[in-house]
């Protein structure tokens, strides 16, 4: 008796679509949702030019908080996260900025952070609120 086993073809290039692969209700999408509504100038008008172009504030802002809500703290852990995570893959647009830009990312506007981690916190709660949750 002998088994005719499916092909795996591991060196086939091929598309991922990962916003297929998330539902419409998780919780990386709603972050997106939320962190593009705020209002990121002063962090943006920091950048000067010069340099690699640095990584958007709003998904160094939407990672960060997506880390922190399911308990991806250190920098190092969410670069990896950039590589092997569908959800975090979907936040960063497939880009994978590497521990030190996110640490420098985090060290660099830390203050500014606390204030706009408070307005995610008060604008998924109005969201979830206005759907009866």
């Amino acid at each position: 008796m002998s088994n005719q086993f499916k092909p795996i073809e591991r060196d086939q290039p091929f598309v991922i679509p990962v916003q297929e692969w998330l539902a419409e209700d998780h919780l990386a999408r709603f972050i997106v949702t939320i962190v593009e509504g705020l209002d990121v100038s002063t962090l943006e008008a920091s950048y000067s030019g010069g340099g690699s172009a640095p990584y958007p504030p709003k998904m160094m802002l939407a990672l960060l908080f997506y880390g922190y809500v399911t308990g991806i703290f250190t920098s190092r852990k969410l670069e990896q996260a950039t590589y092997d995570l569908i959800p975090v893959i979907y936040i960063t647009g497939n880009t994978q900025p590497d521990h030190n830009s996110i640490n420098t990312f985090r060290k660099r506007f830390l203050e500014e952070m606390k204030d706009l981690f408070t307005q995610i916190l008060l604008r998924a709660y109005a969201l979830l609120a206005s759907v009866g949750f």
